[in-house]
């Protein structure tokens, strides 16, 4: 093995064991996540001046609304990924639609279930669509890092080969024997770290004035990341590459990025709240 390669550090799979319930690393991340997420949001409300007015959405109906984005996350992800990522083997075998505990989740599919969520408890609610959006999407660069520090806990949707010299390529344990690019870690600091930080830094600074803005730019961003990473990743072997080398995340972030630019653009034409932030 070439001096430079770094081990894999191989985990346990399990993260955490108390009798008969068995708590993996990809569940430790989604329950992490929604935790740290939902403290996020509650911080977020409690400060009038990041509104320019009245809050649309009280702390008990931020609490009522995480059950609800907590199930469409669960059922729009699997959705997602049996659609997208591996139908003809779920016709075959739909009993195994349900069994989460052996992966398969899509955050295209996901998204769109925090999507469906956010309509309905807005408009059940009486709270503004967009702003609703714009919390959800403000926090969930949190659960992203989480589970893309999963999936290389894991050992799972692991890089394209990389070059031995690459200081930092990795042997997966069940990615064959060349080296490859820990692109885990590297999707891990797109959507996770630098997605978190942009949205907060435009929070600061008085995005959450514009319904839609936050919520646009997350969209966008995320499907640029995406692609980005898509470039060091290995397609899902059911699939491969697609048209032109294109793998299915790089083509379900295109309508992604165009979506989001359009709210981006409704969001800035729009007259914002009240006055801008205080500085302190």
């Amino acid at each position: 093995m070439p001096f430079l390669l770094i081990d894999f550090p191989v985990f346990n799979p399990v993260a955490l064991a108390l009798g008969p319930i068995v708590i993996r690393w990809y569940a430790l991340a989604y329950i992490v996540g929604i935790v740290l997420g939902w403290i996020y949001a509650r911080s977020l409300i409690k400060k009038d001046r990041l509104w320019g007015g009245e809050v649309p959405i009280t702390l008990p109906q931020l609490d009522d609304f995480i059950l609800w984005v907590t199930i469409g996350i669960i059922v729009g992800g699997r959705t997602g990924y049996v659609l997208f990522y591996n139908l003809p083997f779920f016709i075959a075998h739909p009993s195994e639609i349900l069994e989460l505990w052996k992966g398969g989740m899509s955050f295209h599919g996901g998204f769109l279930g925090c999507v469906a969520a956010v309509m309905l408890f807005a408009r059940r609610n009486n709270i503004p669509i967009l702003s609703l959006g714009d919390i959800t999407t403000a926090v969930a660069p949190i659960g992203l890092f989480l589970g893309r520090l999963a999936n290389f806990i894991n050992s799972e949707l692991w890089g394209r080969h990389a070059d031995a010299s690459l200081p930092w390529a990795m042997i997966f344990p069940n990615g064959g024997p060349l080296p490859r690019h820990p692109s885990q870690l590297y999707e891990a600091g797109l959507e996770g770290i630098v997605l978190f930080t942009a949205l907060a830094i435009m929070i600061r600074m008085g995005a959450l004035k514009r319904p839609g803005l936050i919520l646009g730019s997350f969209i966008t961003i995320y499907g640029i990341a995406r692609i980005i990473g898509e470039h060091f990743r290995e397609p899902d072997p059911q699939l491969g590459f697609l048209w032109g080398g294109l793998t299915m995340g790089m083509l379900l972030s295109v309508p992604m990025i165009i979506v989001g630019v359009i709210i981006i653009t409704a969001a800035v034409r729009r007259r914002a709240n009240g006055p801008a932030p205080s500085s302190a």
